[in-house]
């Protein structure tokens, strides 16, 4: 038996009067995923148990199997794992974010959570940098995809509190800063990284072809190494995890699965979503577990765009679901989990800790789904809500 999780980031959303009062779920066509729903079972799953931040990190922890209330410790250090940075025992790893902060009536406002999605290449310039200026035996740097890296204080302090740079998108920074003992020395760094990026030659250039510097850093999601049992530990198996984005490339490292590398996957709306879905096909014929990760429709999401959400959903059903369908006599008996992360309602721009969606399939035998489609309705309609961490105990079932 071999068994797949098909993960569309923050694709669950709300109401939308621009849509007559539907989702984008309900509005986007998704005939691949309808399919599996009308034969499987739907139902509702809460992925962030209820004192915790609905980040993307508690969420994919959920549906990965781990119960955040457990192995949770924050979400830049399951990042360093994916970069393959070792993390002492005293070691604090943050998330930096390349932002640009527009400066309005003497205050500084979130501009661009993304930097206007700076390259990974121009990124790791800026990285090199301040690694270069401000690193050594206290502070260090490290490049990741785009606008996403990590910088590790060892020997740090952690008794801090942090805003997501995606929450407070268009608002001032001024009641969104670090707080906490350690506060003041993020601060300085800041400070400092923001004087050498004000004039690097990357976003002079950046500039003049008339896109958004990356004018600032931004520290959050930080955290201490998790202590996690591995797949093969837990349910002895073996498998692989497909994603552009390190957050979920680390949960799979630390849970003993592959990490496979596509081209084209960029963690973004121009992914390789075919490719993703043909690697996966191919992982399963080395182990029995697979989890593709798509970001795109998030991305929409933090965006505020609309449309491209829309699109983004179509091209996950269509690329990836339906690719998974196509090859179902290659694979052979198989049970697919569909399910987003945590909903990004595109007019919050944020994420929610709203239960999501699901869908289970069995190609062995129809479930007899009474769900007309697979959207947060039906869901609501024709299922319980589940502790997201057993959706995967679920999956591996025998019976229903």
């Amino acid at each position: 038996m071999k068994y797949i999780i098909l993960l569309s980031d923050g694709m669950s959303d709300e109401p939308i009067a621009q849509l007559g009062g539907k989702t984008p779920m309900e509005v986007a066509n998704t005939p691949n995923m309808d399919r599996l729903c009308r034969a499987g079972k739907i139902g509702l799953a809460a992925t962030v148990p209820e004192g915790y931040p609905p980040g993307s990190d508690v969420a994919n922890l959920s549906v990965f199997g781990y119960d955040p209330a457990e192995c949770y410790s924050g979400r830049s250090p399951l990042e360093a794992a994916s970069m393959g940075v070792e993390l002492g025992p005293n070691d604090v790893a943050f998330r930096l974010n390349f932002v640009w902060l527009e400066a309005h009536y003497g205050k500084l406002y979130m501009g661009d959570f993304s930097a206007g999605h700076i390259s990974t290449p121009e990124a790791s310039l800026l990285i090199e940098t301040l690694h270069k200026e401000l690193g050594g035996d206290e502070f260090n740097f490290y490049p990741g995809v785009s606008y996403r890296h990590l910088m590790v204080w060892r020997n740090g302090k952690d008794q801090l509190t942090f805003t997501p740079p995606h929450d407070i998108s268009t608002h001032s920074i001024e009641d969104h800063l670090p707080q906490g003992d350690g506060a003041d020395v993020l601060l300085d760094l800041c400070n400092s990284a923001q004087m050498l990026l004000n004039d690097h030659p990357v976003n002079n250039k950046r500039v003049a072809e008339n896109k958004l510097p990356a004018n600032s850093v931004w520290f959050w999601g930080h955290g201490r190494k998790p202590v996690m049992e591995t797949y093969q530990q837990r349910y002895g198996l073996t498998g692989a995890v497909i994603s552009a984005v390190d957050l979920i490339r680390g949960i799979g490292v630390n849970a003993g699965l592959d990490i496979i590398e596509v081209p084209g996957a960029t963690g973004y709306l121009d992914t390789n979503y075919r490719g993703k879905a043909e690697y996966a096909v191919a992982a399963l014929k080395q182990g029995d577990f697979v989890y593709v990760h798509v970001e795109a429709p998030d991305e929409a999401g933090h965006g505020g765009l609309l449309d491209e959400k829309i699109k983004a959903i179509e091209s996950f059903d269509r690329e990836v679901v339906g690719t998974i369908i196509d090859s179902l006599p290659e694979i052979g008996d198989c049970r697919i989990l569909i399910t987003p992360d945590h909903p990004t309602p595109v007019e919050k721009r944020t994420h929610t800790s709203d239960p999501v969606p699901y869908v289970l399939f069995d190609s062995r035998h129809d479930l007899e789904s009474v769900a007309t489609g697979y959207t947060e309705a039906e869901a609501k309609r024709c299922g319980e809500v589940v502790p997201g961490h057993q959706l995967l105990t679920m999956l591996m079932a025998t019976d229903d």
